[in-house]
C-alpha cells in the first residue's frame, strides 16, 4: 500500500498538473498537497535553481515526501511548433525544448529526490511522452521535442539507479499521460480519434491507478497511463 502523507506537484498551473492537485486532494483529504507553479499554489521560478531548491524546502515542512509529480512540458508556444522536417530545425527550438522538458525536471529531481520517504514506498514521477521512445518512433518529425523527452528518460533512468542505492523504497519513473485535452496537444486533435482523447482528470486517475501498483523493481522505467511500459 502506498501511504500518501506528503505530496508535491510541480507544474500545478497546467491542465494535468491542476488535475493531479484536484484528484489527490479529493482522494486524500488528510494529506499535505504542496502545489507549485508560477501562478497557482506556491510560487516557483523554473529558470532559477535556487527557487527550485526553495520549493523543496517548502514541501518538507510536514516531513519527507511520499509522492512527487513533475508535470512541466512544452511541445509548442507562440513562436515554436514541432518540426515536420529536418529543414525546420533551429537552435532556438532545441534550447527551449531541452530547457523545459529535460533541464527543469532534472534540477527538480536534484533537489527533491534526496527527500523521498525512506521508511515506506515513495515515488518521483515526471511526465514524459511516448514519442520520446527511440524504438517506438516510426513517424519521425518533432525532432527537438522527441530528443528532449528521450533525454528526460535517460535522466529518469540515471536518477533511479543513483537514488536506489541510498533509498531502497524509492521509485523513479516517467509517465506518458496519453493524448490529453490540454493546451499542449490541442493543435493536433484533428488527427486523434475522439474516443482516444482523455480529459486531464481521466488521465490523472489512470496514472494514479498505475502508480500505486509500482514497486522499486520497476524504478527507472517509463509507463503509459494504461500501465504499458514504454521502451527506450
Amino acid at each position: 500500500m502506498l501511504i500518501l502523507k506528503n505530496i508535491a506537484i510541480i507544474g500545478a498551473a497546467g491542465g494535468i498538473g491542476q488535475a493531479f492537485v484536484d484528484v489527490l486532494s479529493t482522494k486524500h483529504p488528510k494529506s499535505n498537497v504542496y502545489a507549485f507553479s508560477r501562478t497557482v499554489g506556491h510560487y516557483i521560478d523554473y529558470t532559477s535553481e535556487e527557487s527550485i531548491a526553495e520549493a523543496a524546502r517548502i514541501a518538507l515542512a510536514t516531513g519527507l515526501l511520499d509522492l512527487v509529480i513533475v508535470t512541466n512540458g512544452m511541445l509548442h508556444n507562440q513562436e515554436i511548433m514541432p518540426e515536420k522536417s529536418i529543414k525546420e530545425l533551429s537552435r532556438e527550438k532545441f534550447l527551449k525544448c531541452f530547457e523545459v522538458n529535460t533541464i527543469v525536471p532534472a534540477l527538480i529531481a536534484k533537489h527533491f529526490l534526496p527527500h523521498l520517504n525512506r521508511d515506506n514506498r515513495s515515488i518521483f514521477a515526471a511526465l514524459s511522452a511516448r514519442v520520446g521512445s527511440i524504438s517506438d518512433n516510426e513517424l519521425g518529425g518533432w525532432h527537438a521535442y522527441r530528443a528532449s523527452k528521450a533525454a528526460l528518460n535517460m535522466i529518469i533512468k540515471n536518477a533511479a539507479i543513483e537514488t536506489g542505492r541510498r533509498n531502497k523504497n524509492a521509485i523513479v519513473v516517467g509517465l506518458h499521460p496519453g493524448t490529453v485535452d490540454t493546451n499542449l496537444s490541442r493543435p493536433f486533435h484533428k488527427t486523434i480519434a475522439v474516443e482516444q482523447l482523455l480529459t486531464p482528470t481521466q488521465s490523472v486517475e489512470k496514472l494514479l491507478h498505475m502508480l500505486v501498483s509500482l514497486t522499486p523493481h520497476e524504478s527507472g522505467r517509463c509507463f503509459s497511463c494504461d500501465g504499458e511500459e514504454i521502451l527506450p
